[in-house]
């Protein structure tokens, strides 16, 4: 079945989770469709996974399209939604609206996400108007995090509890369809979550949220350094990667690698005419 920005709410008000992975690249794509995850984020966060930047505030416009319409090339019935990047929406409401039909004529992104609550809602509404799906992203940004001063869980005070709220609810009513709730505390992400009639995607927000994200390096323990409170690894690929790439530097060496079934065959006879 075809995820839509309609089924995605049938599934918030049927009570059924919504799942969401981050992807980068065609060939993830492909198994993440294959197994029915229902929406893929292609994330800013490609920055630092993909690119190796220090943090998301690096990422172009270039690199978010180029980045999509690869994963959109794997895609079928899989809600595909791309991160608006750094000062592709901040400047003004025209720059939000060209950037966002960017992401979808170019990108072929089924819907795009930027970051911030009230402060963005007329960005929001131009883009919306402009026949384009909106997911909201609030608690902690990304693309703000010079300002927070880090990585810091949002809304543990009251006053910053209420503003999550009110920005919740100004996303909402300025035609977001969707909204992503970073580091937030699991109560308070419930609260909203039941206030609000657009599905809330959750990461560090609990599981009292209508879907969850993770980005599919974390959750597949690909990277060891640092693992978010947040995250959980399903799986050790990352010990498996480095074991078949040692396996593989091995064999070669060893000359056990390639054997005759991994080679092609000619007639003796020609190879005697060479010499």
């Amino acid at each position: 079945m075809k995820n839509t920005v309609n089924t995605l709410l049938q599934q918030k008000k049927d009570g059924n989770k919504i799942t969401m992975l981050t992807c980068y690249d065609y060939s993830t794509a492909k198994l993440m469709e294959e197994v029915g995850v229902n929406t893929i984020l292609v994330g800013d966060s490609l920055g630092n996974t993909m690119l190796g930047y220090e943090d998301t505030i690096q990422v172009t416009m270039e690199d978010m399209i180029h980045h999509s319409a690869a994963v959109s090339r794997g895609l079928k019935n899989t809600l595909l939604v791309c991160d608006m990047p750094f000062m592709s929406y901040q400047t003004s409401v025209y720059d939000a609206v060209v950037n966002a039909g960017r992401l979808m004529k170019e990108g072929h992104a089924n819907m795009v996400k930027l970051e911030g609550g009230v402060e963005v809602v007329p960005q929001i509404e131009a883009i919306v108007k402009a026949s384009i799906p909106v997911c909201a992203h609030i608690g902690l940004t990304p693309q703000s995090i010079n300002a927070f001063g880090g990585f810091k869980v949002q809304g543990k005070t009251e006053a910053a509890a209420r503003k999550l709220i009110e920005d919740a609810k100004a996303v909402q009513a300025a035609g977001a369809t969707m909204v992503v709730l970073e580091a937030v505390p699991a109560k308070l992400a419930t609260k909203i979550t039941e206030m609000l009639d657009i599905p809330t995607i959750g990461i560090g927000a609990g599981n009292g949220c209508d879907g969850q994200v993770l980005v599919y390096q974390d959750m597949l323990g690909m990277f060891t350094d640092y693992v978010p409170k947040f995250v959980r690894q399903f799986a050790n690929v990352g010990e498996v990667m480095k074991q078949a790439f040692t396996d593989y530097i091995n064999a070669v060496g060893d000359g056990s690698f390639p054997k005759e079934e991994n080679t092609y065959k000619i007639d003796d006879e020609i190879i005697d005419k060479l010499y």
